[in-house]
């Protein structure tokens, strides 16, 4: 699915935790827009329709109840319809786990998606994957293929065969 020839276009915030994430994107020769106007630490997919707003756990203040952060994920939650959380730790001990945790309970039941990332280039290539998948050409082929699949198992499944015998 990491398809080097696939390039598109990121809208990418003027901040400068974008700076490292924005020259590997721009060496796969992607199509950069900085932008003052979008959530700091945000890259948005337009073709995709995808946003992702990238956090490292150090952002977190020791008491996760009541945090500026989660105003700013919540606001980027509202702007945003297919929206993802990359959550930065070069290694994810209990701490971070339990920050995780809180993060993906704080946001259940919305249309976040919380992802925990390493490195800036792990940041990148997940950012890429879900934006391609999710694309107009991507998505298409990839509902045919599942068409296809669930054609071929009930045509070939002993199940659906052993149902059409007894008229079910």
């Amino acid at each position: 699915m990491a398809n080097t020839s696939w390039k598109t276009t990121v809208i990418v915030s003027s901040s400068p935790q974008c700076d490292e994430p924005s020259q590997i994107l721009l060496a796969q020769q992607h199509r950069i827009r900085r932008s003052d106007s979008i959530l700091s630490s945000s890259f948005v997919f337009p073709l995709s329709g995808t946003a992702f707003l990238l956090v490292t756990l150090g952002e977190f203040s020791a008491k996760l109840e009541k945090t500026d952060l989660f105003e700013k994920i919540e606001k980027f939650v509202h702007i945003h319809r297919n929206s993802f959380l990359l959550l930065q730790a070069p290694v994810y001990r209990e701490k971070e786990w339990d920050i995780f945790s809180s993060v993906q309970n704080r946001f259940l039941g919305c249309n976040l998606r919380v992802i925990p990332v390493h490195s800036t280039a792990d940041v990148v290539k997940g950012m890429l994957i879900i934006a391609k998948a999710t694309s107009k050409p991507s998505v298409e082929n990839l509902r045919a293929q599942m068409s296809l699949a669930c054609s071929h198992i009930i045509d070939h499944s002993p199940v659906w065969g052993m149902l059409q015998e007894i008229q079910f």
